[in-house]
């Protein structure tokens, strides 16, 4: 689902041939602070998705897929990182790629725990630790994240002539160029991210890992779980800007949802995760993490501001 800020970070990489970010856990910096608006008790650990990585080439000329966001965040006071997990591979397999660097910023912090903010699969990546070390977590933010599974995924399973082509593609070929650019040779398997991805995948997913799911269709799920705050928002556009790449992405919305306000790729009830803040974002799913290069629409609300806010949340309420 991130093919399209994949190839626009590739782009970038091969316009100045490099490829040097390092493998992990990548820090937010910023030349300077202006105030802490958004400095939390707790480090904040963002989760990509599908197709997702931290950043493509170097820090000065790369393409990050929080696009401006993470160093927004550290001008305003926050401890941000960007974790680093295999581009296409199980929610499982993920969320232990996740917990090792949760881990990691736990130790390099000493804070004792930290917040979860995931995108698309990250959300239901984000989960795993969640029920596997919910001691490590202070709160989870889910956007967009695909919690009752995606017909894209569906769609894209039940073509046979696409099923038997697109795994050697993708497996052979899109997921080491990613690696590639990160300088990393994580584990690939796109099978199984897909199966993830499916309505049927997820039924299996949360029934093992329903904590923070709503009870009732197309509600909210529970606000706080133990003391850890759960929230959840997402966007319902599809096409948001014509000058815009990813619409070539998203342009399946209106066809594959039957009906269902979605983002192109998640529907708005596939999104619900603990409280939602807000779950009609003039964004598509790509616009919710400011790509590419922040394009949107014009009247659109601004995703680092959206993000900047809700480091506010988290700091108003001890986290």
């Amino acid at each position: 689902m991130k093919l399209k800020i994949m190839l626009t970070g590739l782009l970038a990489c091969i316009s100045i041939n490099q490829a040097n970010a390092a493998p992990g856990l990548q820090k937010a910096t910023a030349p300077y602070t202006i105030d802490n608006y958004a400095k939390t008790k707790y480090p904040i650990v963002f989760v990509h998705g599908m197709f997702g990585f931290n950043r493509l080439g170097s820090a000065e000329f790369g393409l990050d897929y929080w696009y401006q966001i993470l160093p927004d965040l550290a001008k305003r006071g926050a401890t941000a990182y960007a974790s680093q997990m295999s581009p296409l591979n199980s929610n499982e397999v993920r969320g232990e790629q996740l917990l090792q660097q949760v881990e990691e910023v736990v130790a390099m912090t000493g804070q004792a725990k930290v917040n979860l903010i995931g995108h698309s699969q990250g959300g239901p990546t984000s989960r795993y630790v969640l029920t596997t070390r919910p001691d490590l977590v202070a709160s989870v933010t889910s956007i967009a994240g695909v919690h009752g599974g995606s017909p894209v995924a569906d769609f894209f399973k039940n073509l046979p002539i696409l099923n038997g082509i697109i795994p050697i593609v993708m497996n052979s070929l899109a997921t080491p160029v990613i690696n590639y650019a990160q300088q990393t040779n994580l584990p690939t398997d796109f099978d199984a991210s897909l199966n993830s991805m499916t309505k049927s995948g997820y039924q299996a997913y949360n029934a093992k890992f329903p904590l923070g799911l709503p009870t009732q269709a197309c509600g909210d799920g529970a606000s706080q779980i133990n003391g850890i705050a759960l929230y959840s928002w997402t966007g319902i556009s599809n096409t948001t800007n014509l000058f815009d790449p990813d619409t070539i992405l998203t342009a399946l919305g209106p066809v594959l949802f039957n009906g269902q306000a979605n983002d192109g790729l998640v529907s708005k009830c596939s999104s619900k995760f603990g409280k939602t803040i807000r779950d009609n974002y003039a964004w598509n799913h790509f616009d919710e993490v400011n790509q590419i290069l922040g394009m949107k629409g014009f009247f659109a609300p601004d995703p680092v501001a959206v993000f900047r806010q809700h480091a506010n949340r988290l700091k108003l309420q001890g986290l």
